[in-house]
């Protein structure tokens, strides 16, 4: 061996420590960055001389320059990251959420209902008294308008959920394209043997985390790589890449396939999600999204969309939840309230307009709120006598003009019938008045022959029929989003009147109106359930649950916080870098450096020593 050789030793020693000094620079430099994970270089001992006596060794080489990555916890770390993500976004949209719905003393919803019922229970004790009468229409509107005003604030959010939505969605496909390139250059790097693409591979793991915000998914990356002679912690990933949402391909390697993001055909303009393949065929995943920013936004939006249901607006949904519970409570109010009003004889009746309503449509299978029974129709003379009463069925088959199954409401109404039993075929409901309906139009009950005199009410047992129909109003409208004091009353609060019989000091209807405040009503709600509560009782359950479901999102956010803030400690005690180590790690590197310098220094001053004597 000559001395040349044992120069290249320490010319080797001197190179590997400047790879050691500048590789331990560069942690240094980005002790900072987050989503950095620190290098190390590894050494091994280059290919020795094999003599007699012995190997005679040949310096030092750097095998490769390796960054100290756990996968598995790096896996726990986009999971928690997951969750916690999603928390936060529903804790935050709950919390806006109650913030509409204060109903402090004086405040909010439950003190208009308190107002509204204190003014019919004044009006029951005055009704001639034209100011309660102002008070009553006045107490009714602001009603219906913090009704209106709630319903569609709700909406406004849930509006807002959906573009967010189409926003973050689009950063997902952004994301999407960015692992695909950074598998490109991944490739290109690592196909030259023991290439080690580390900061190109940290980008990869931001682009993940970033995605595992957004929404769920699922990646494999080929065999895991243990490299137990570096660190214990140390298992990094493979060469392959296949990352998976809601079980549809996403990046395969350096190709992407995006999420379709599309609400053309959907009147209410909600977006849903969809996978598409080569051939132009799409595959709805919507409803398989979870996880993240973005599932938490379906969750609280809805997913499910179809555009002949509900004006193509979701029907489930937490927000959506709370709309419809919303309408439910005001169509409740709606139909009681125009229940019990019906019962206040009038000089004729019509409806609004039943755009959905053909002669031959069962009424049923429009109003869902609508029972089987019967309900009386009731005729009084002008001294507020009653004169004819008649009994009107309803049943599941029922139709306003078509007698094909069972009979109408139209014939049931207008059939001669022998409504007083007295053999006196003159004086019967159908002499008095007469029943019409225009198909998808209007139904209205009118004094036949220009009878004068007399008036018409309606006595319901348990169908909801006048409520329904609107038959005679106090509210108009049919649920939160359109609920008003009948537009005849604004413009003359005197006309309301508070009898059922047009006799002096009869306030039968409005005593009525005020006992309906503590009766337990059935509430159809849009999921299909039946709840059975007081008016009160069942917006106080609507509050609660939305106060609830901040409570629970609240909790879980705190809980999974906690959990992420656990594993990314420990993945940053892992990957992170620590400045301490790195200056110690530096400090030895330098001294390796300037060894090797002296070493280089020494076989120069042998080497002119030998030139010496040769001269």
């Amino acid at each position: 061996m000559s001395l040349f050789s044992a120069l290249n030793t320490g010319i080797s020693g001197l190179t590997g420590a400047q790879t050691a000094v500048t590789t331990t620079s560069h942690n240094i430099a980005n002790a900072n960055n987050e989503f950095y994970t620190r290098q190390r270089v590894v050494f091994a001992a280059s290919t020795p001389f094999h003599t007699q006596p012995g190997d005679i060794g040949t310096g030092v080489s750097v095998s490769s320059i390796v960054r100290i990555h756990d996968e598995f916890v790096y896996t726990r770390l986009k999971s928690t990251s997951n969750a916690q993500s999603y928390d936060a976004y529903s804790k935050q949209t709950l919390e806006e959420v109650a913030q509409y719905f204060p109903d402090l003393q004086d405040v909010g919803i439950a003190q208009d209902l308190a107002d509204y019922y204190q003014s019919w229970s004044d009006f029951a004790s005055n009704a001639s008294e034209g100011s309660q009468k102002i008070a009553l229409v006045q107490n009714a509107a602001t009603l219906a308008e913090d009704l209106q005003t709630s319903r569609g604030t709700l909406r406004t959010l849930q509006d807002s959920l959906n573009e967010q939505l189409k926003t973050n969605l689009d950063e997902v496909n952004s994301i999407g394209q960015k692992l695909a390139d950074v598998n490109k250059q991944i490739g290109n790097v690592e196909s030259i043997q023991g290439n080690n693409a580390n900061d190109l591979r940290d980008q990869r793991d931001q682009l993940e985390l970033t995605l595992a915000k957004l929404v769920d998914f699922s990646v494999s990356k080929g065999a895991i790589i243990s490299r137990n002679d570096v660190d214990p912690n140390m298992t990094d990933q493979g060469v392959d890449y296949y990352l998976n949402i809601a079980g549809s391909s996403f990046v395969d390697g350096a190709t992407f396939h995006p999420l379709v993001i599309d609400n053309t055909g959907n009147e209410s303009n909600y977006y849903s999600v969809y996978s598409e393949t080569q051939d132009g065929k799409r595959y709805n995943m919507t409803e398989q999204l979870q996880g993240g920013k973005v599932g938490a936004m379906l969750d609280l939006r809805g997913r499910v969309l179809d555009s002949n249901v509900n004006n193509g607006f979701p029907i489930d949904g937490t927000i959506q939840g709370y709309v419809d519970d919303l309408d439910t409570f005001a169509q409740t109010l709606i139909t009681e309230t125009n229940n019990i009003y019906a019962q206040s004889a009038q000089k004729m009746m019509q409806s609004p307009l039943m755009s959905d309503v053909a002669s031959d449509t069962s009424l049923k299978n429009i109003y869902t709120n609508l029972e089987n029974g019967t309900f009386d129709v009731i005729v009084y003379d002008s001294a507020g006598k009653e004169v004819s009463k008649k009994s009107i069925s309803v049943g599941s088959t029922t139709t306003m003009g078509d007698d094909t199954f069972s009979k109408s409401i139209l014939t049931q109404f207008n059939t001669s019938t022998d409504d007083n039993a007295d053999n006196n075929g003159l004086n019967d409901v159908d002499d008095y008045f007469t029943a019409t309906f225009v198909s998808n139009g209007t139904f209205s009950l009118s004094p036949k022959n220009n009878l004068d005199g007399y008036s018409i009410a309606i006595v319901d047992h348990g169908t909801n029929f006048p409520g329904v129909t609107g038959i005679s109003q106090f509210f108009s409208g049919t649920n939160a989003s359109n609920i008003d004091v009948k537009s005849e009353f604004k413009k003359d609060p005197s006309s309301i009147e508070g009898y059922n019989a047009p006799i002096a000091g009869n306030n039968k209807v409005a005593n009525d109106i005020v006992q309906m405040q503590y009766d337990k009503l059935s509430f159809y709600r849009k999921n299909g359930s039946t709840a059975t509560e007081t008016i009160e009782g069942f917006y106080r359950f609507i509050t609660t649950n939305i106060a609830t479901d901040g409570e629970r999102a609240i909790k879980s956010y705190d809980t999974n916080t906690a959990l992420f803030n656990t594993v990314n400690s420990e993945f940053q005690s892992i990957s992170g870098v620590s400045v301490d180590e790195e200056l110690a790690n530096l400090m030895k590197f330098q001294t390796a450096y300037s060894a090797n310098a002296k070493i280089i220094t020494t076989i120069d001053q042998m080497l002119d020593v030998l030139l010496g004597i040769k001269s």
